[in-house]
């Protein structure tokens, strides 16, 4: 789902994109976006990883995440679908700040818009008459015209807003700890390690991204971040890492090629040097909570 998202572009003649993704995600990865997005599943099952907080998900349910919270539905084989053998069918809607300017937002009537969106932060689980009315509108937005779609799109996070039927999904303290900068070269360099933490990356690539020499960009994001960028791509592998760890059977060598780690050698040094601990003594501290 990830290179799908990546290679959106909203429409020009659009404030917000609405689709419905129908594909594998055995393949999916840690990941995330500077778009809300809203998804709505219709078949397959598994489970849902979003920030620090790991849900099964199954058909019928309603997500609403907002901006950079990391996310990744991982899917399994024995819940594949007869007739299609897809892990994963959703509809789903994009949109940025730009469909909610201040000077709208501030309106009296958009109150509960505003609630959705501060929802939102978190991520949430959408459950009982609120998901049926909200899903019932996502099922028939990919066939309407551009004006009806804007005006559901409102409707649909007056909703949300207004419901008291939800879950939230990641946690506050999770929240706090988000990564949030107003540089836009560190951003730009957070996004790219995020969305190619399983790869080999050089110090060049990403020099390139932010037009600056490899030593510069280096001295630079340490001086920002407390970190190199070798370090702060080791602690999103970790970060990641945590979770499975936590939350999953998968075992440790699996789980150090998910995060992007060559070999366990390597996924073991480094976890000892940001937790303190080694994967094995991580994990087991879940049998004892």
């Amino acid at each position: 789902m990830k290179e799908l998202l990546e290679e959106i572009k909203l429409n020009p003649y659009e404030s917000f994109y609405i689709g419905i993704f129908q594909d594998h995600i055995d393949k999916s990865h840690w990941h995330y976006h500077q778009e809300y997005e809203l998804s709505f599943i219709t078949e397959g099952s598994g489970k849902r990883i979003v920030g620090d907080s790991i849900e099964e998900f199954h058909p019928g349910d309603l997500i609403f995440i907002g901006p950079r919270i990391p996310h990744v539905w991982l899917s399994e084989e024995t819940h594949r679908q007869q007739h299609s053998g897809r892990t994963l069918e959703s509809v789903y809607m994009l949109f940025n700040q730009e469909i909610l300017p201040p000077g709208l937002t501030q309106l009296p009537e958009f109150k509960y818009v505003r609630r959705a969106v501060s929802l939102s932060e978190r991520g949430i689980r959408i459950t009982d008459e609120t998901l049926n009315e909200v899903s019932k509108i996502m099922l028939q937005l990919p066939y309407m015209n551009n004006m009806k779609r804007l005006m559901f799109f409102y409707e649909i996070m007056d909703l949300i807003g207004r419901s008291e039927s939800f879950s939230y999904l990641a946690s506050a303290d999770y929240v706090k700890t988000k990564f949030e900068t107003t540089n836009t070269r560190i951003n730009r360099i957070h996004e790219f390690l995020m969305k190619n933490y399983q790869n080999e990356i050089d110090l060049e690539e990403v020099a390139e991204i932010v037009h600056m020499a490899p030593a510069s960009v280096c001295r630079f994001f340490k001086s920002s971040t407390g970190l190199t960028v070798f370090e702060y791509l080791n602690k999103i592998k970790i970060d990641y890492s945590c979770q499975l760890l936590m939350n999953t059977d998968q075992n440790i060598v699996d789980i150090s090629y998910d995060c992007g780690f060559n070999n366990l050698s390597h996924f073991n040094k480094q976890f000892r040097k940001f937790i303190g601990k080694t994967p094995s003594q991580f994990r087991n501290l879940r049998e004892k909570v």
